[in-house]
């Protein structure tokens, strides 16, 4: 249990380094030098004492010893000379094993501050060696603060999806364990204490024997492409008793010198990202592919035992993506171990991604004797999804994992038959129900068994358990029919030039849709000479209108004010109701749930931009219930959707206040904070535009937190361009931008991200004043900035040069700062009950849209 001195110690630690190493990896692995260093001194003077000798720091590395670089005599300058000489010379050092030379392997101090090392030395001094168990739980808290490592597509696991993974695979105490991508050993660490856990006895001791623990050290391997992330695992390990941990660095992809080792449990998050022309992989992997999660789940799943478990988090590509190496995958899978899918929320990695993901598992020999796969839906996990991801009661893992372990149990105990699934997706394809055993934990709503001769009828092998839950376990109140039955669809077309000849019209395209709530937020004046080709759809009143191409197949906008001379672009659909049969507002709803969502991506074709034309539209079906029960259904949703509007109207208008004290000096925001604009990389080069990092532009400026950007460029763009990569915790702001004639826009970066020159950075040069604190200076300043930066009376305002260097601001003490921004943090998480709000009352929309699709 990690105790509140140790968690002191490490938090003061960051903060120390927060001003000359801004990056957390970075921090992460300065704290972990300097702990291994302090380490290795303890154990040197423990040995001492006890009559021995030193071995680490001994001969001409005893004048890098920790008491001699602590010595109150010792200069700044000459402290920080022996301590970043020490750290290059320890891998010299052959009184060191070699697990510590690996870990001080390209080592190095990235600072050249006196009073920063000689405070940050004085944390590390605090340090108590004398639990090891206690250390590697503060080892894993230090760890916890990794964000993503965006240039390998890594994201760090949370700890309860790690834990509920290895609880389902459940590893023995004889078995071999391999994480093929094992970032800071998060896996490998939980399977270890898993295995101690379940070899103890009713008194709680451990019941392995000498010879099964030593062997069991030796039976944990990891493997990471990052020398970084390997000396991270190295010391996680260590500082869990694994005395010599079989950590390498090494590329699971493209190398062979390591094809022939086999595991009996494989446990991995891999990355999701490929790099700039995909991966090149050797040939020997029995799927051909470019894709890292394709050529990941392969090797996990072709290196296993014959009797090989796995559990591999995966993105949601590998469930459904039509293109042929996914196809092959998944039904290699189906066909050769898959057992399992568990389908996690949107938001589990918050706040480093909102990538949706599943877990995928494995067991090669029950695959054999069972013609079922399971399927479970989490819709909570524990833990709100938004960005702070704090505790909630609602948390569907241990029903999941109670489902899983009776459903492999059953297959085990009455192979070759499956347990009765939950909700069946269609009993008629299951064996004799009277045959088989009762399934020992409650239904589930989220629990779905689907044999895998349905899974594998129409050749695609798509793991969404909704699909197959879909076609048995709806209950059909109202009739199902086709959108042409009831809609008119793109009935009118329009030339621009001909109906505005020499004049201008209003044109509707994609960026006049707001995706996350379907709002229409107004259409686009476009002189009819400059008419783009695309301009072809002519709407009227309560037209609805139907993003065909995806990404942006969820963006659907019913036109309540259309505005005159209004043409929509052929990027989307118009579907027009026929009175006699359809309700405008029923229909909206229909064609925004998901199962007439899934319905149009299944139709969607391939290529760069696949999409959906008129046929396929008009094939899609839709519940129609009488126009009588239609009106009330509307009614009941526009309820709800008030409610709804009005929370997000506190979100929208709620501003932090800081009251400013006249005591506080005023200082100039340039003497605390470093400035820096970005820029764009050129639009010509293809590549520097197919990458995974984000790029901020004012557009994206829409909230306090900025988690992911529209635009995403390589890192091959930031190296060739004037934008540059800045660090989690960054303040950013726009300073040229027609926006900045409503608003001041100023926001934080959850993780490292690039800006365009429209913005300006602001990074901390001094610890006298928080980022924090300077962010809710400016968010309570804006309407002042603006009127004394920026110039009236221009289409595109911007800050003249220099003014945020000169601009006056308050100065409170730090713990003034702190308090302060606990205050507003205290306000917004009352605010943020609203956001609550919305998602409960958005699940009261589904839930009414559920009823009338006749799901349960």
């Amino acid at each position: 249990m990690l105790d509140t001195n140790t968690k002191r110690r490490i938090d003061t630690a960051r903060d120390i380094l927060v001003g000359k190493v801004p990056d957390p990896k970075s921090q992460v692995e300065q704290i972990t030098i300097a702990l291994i260093y302090k380490f290795m001194d303890d154990i040197d003077a423990e040995s001492e004492a006890l009559g021995g000798k030193r071995c680490f720091f001994a001969g001409e590395f005893a004048r890098y010893g920790w008491a001699k670089l602590m010595r109150s005599g010792l200069g700044g300058h000459e402290a920080l000379n022996l301590y970043a000489e020490a750290m290059t010379k320890m891998p010299e050092n052959p009184g060191l094993p070699k697990l510590f030379r690996d870990i001080f392997k390209n080592a190095y101090l990235p600072y050249r501050d006196p009073e920063t090392l000689r405070a940050f030395l004085k944390i590390i001094d605090e340090f108590d060696y004398d639990h090891s168990e206690r250390l590697g739980d503060a080892y894993e808290y230090l760890l916890s603060v990794l964000g993503s490592q965006g240039d390998a597509g890594q994201f760090r696991t949370p700890r309860h999806i790690i834990d509920f993974m290895v609880d389902v695979v459940d590893p023995k105490k004889n078995e071999t364990v391999l994480d093929p991508a094992c970032g800071t050993a998060g896996f490998l660490i939980s399977s270890y204490k898993h295995i101690l856990r379940t070899n103890t006895d009713a008194k709680g001791h451990n019941t392995l024997t000498p010879d099964e623990k030593g062997r069991l050290a030796k039976n944990f391997q990891g493997y990471d492409i990052s020398p970084d992330m390997v000396r991270l695992s190295l010391v996680n390990l260590y500082l869990h008793g694994f005395p010599e941990p079989s950590i390498y660095e090494y590329d699971t992809l493209t190398s062979l010198d390591r094809w022939n080792e086999y595991a009996d449990v494989i446990l991995a998050n891999p990355p999701f990202m490929s790099p700039k022309g995909g991966i090149r992989p050797h040939r020997r992997f029995s799927i051909q592919a470019k894709r890292s999660e394709v050529l990941f789940v392969d090797y996990m799943a072709e290196h296993l035992t014959p009797n090989g478990r796995a559990g591999i988090i995966v993105p949601e590509g590998i469930i459904f993506q039509s293109q042929t190496a996914y196809k092959q995958l998944r039904k290699m899978l189906v066909e050769n171990g898959l057992v399992a899918v568990v389908s996690l929320p949107a938001g589990c990695f918050n706040p480093y991604s909102g990538v949706k993901t599943s877990i995928l598992i494995l067991d090669k020999s029950l695959a054999k004797k069972t013609n079922t796969i399971a399927f479970f839906k989490v819709e909570n996990d524990g833990y709100g999804l938004g960005a702070q991801r704090r505790a909630i009661d609602k948390n569907d893992l241990p029903a999941a994992a109670a489902f899983l372990k009776s459903y492999l149990s059953s297959i085990t105990s009455h192979s070759p038959h499956p347990p009765h699934p939950p909700h069946p997706s269609n009993p008629s394809d299951l064996s004799d129900p009277s045959s088989l055993p009762a399934a020992p934990h409650a239904p589930h709503p989220g629990a779905l068994l689907v044999p895998k001769t349905k899974i594998a009828e129409n050749g695609d092998y798509n793991l969404s358990g909704e699909r197959y839950k879909e076609g048995a376990a709806s209950t059909v109140h109202f009739p199902h029919v086709r959108l042409a039955e009831v809609c008119e669809i793109n009935s009118d077309t329009a030339i621009p030039e001909s109906l505005y000849p020499g004049s201008y019209f209003n044109y509707i395209d994609i960026s006049c849709v707001e995706n996350r709530t379907g709002k229409f937020l107004g259409a686009n004046r476009v002189a009819t000479k400059e008419a783009p080709s695309r301009a072809r759809r002519a709407v009227k009143q309560y037209d609805i209108i139907v993003s065909t191409v995806r990404p942006n197949l969820k963006a659907f906008v019913i036109l309540t004010d259309v505005p005159a001379r209004a043409i929509a672009s052929t990027g989307f659909a118009v579907l027009r109701a026929k009175k006699d049969r359809l309700l405008p507002g029923f229909l909206i709803n229909a064609i925004r749930h998901d199962r007439s969502v899934e319905q149009m991506i299944s139709m969607s074709g391939k290529g760069a931009y696949p999409s959906i034309n008129q046929s396929d539209i008009e094939t899609i079906k839709i519940p129609l219930p009488p126009l009588s029960v239609q009106q009330e259904i509307v009614a009941e949703i526009e309820g709800y959707q008030k409610v709804i509007d009005g929370a997000r109207a506190v979100l929208d208008h709620y501003r932090p206040h800081i009251p400013i004290n006249p005591d506080w000096p005023m200082v100039e925001l340039g003497e605390h904070f470093l400035m820096s604009s970005g820029g764009t990389p050129s639009k010509t080069k293809q590549t520097y535009w197919t990458g995974e990092i984000p790029w901020v532009s004012p557009k994206d400026m829409k909230s306090d937190i900025i988690f992911d950007a529209e635009d995403h460029i390589s890192p091959e763009a930031v190296s060739g361009s004037a934008t540059k990569l800045f660090p989690t915790k960054t303040v950013v702001c726009v300073v040229r931008s027609g926006i900045l004639k409503h608003t001041f826009p100023v926001a934080m970066l959850s993780r490292p991200m690039c800006i365009n020159q429209d913005l300006i950075a602001f990074q901390p040069r001094s610890m006298k004043m928080s980022s924090d604190f300077l962010f809710y200076v400016l968010k309570t300043k804006s309407a002042s900035i603006i009127a004394e930066g920026i110039k009236p009376g221009v289409t595109v305002q911007s800050f003249h040069n220099g003014f945020f260097k000169k601009y006056p601001i308050p100065l409170p003490p730090l713990s003034t700062q702190q308090a302060i921004v606990a205050e507003i943090e205290a306000e917004q998480a009352l605010v943020n009950a609203n956001r609550e709000l919305i998602a409960r009352f958005e699940k009261k929309i589904q839930a009414t849209l559920a009823r009338v699709w006749g799901e349960k």
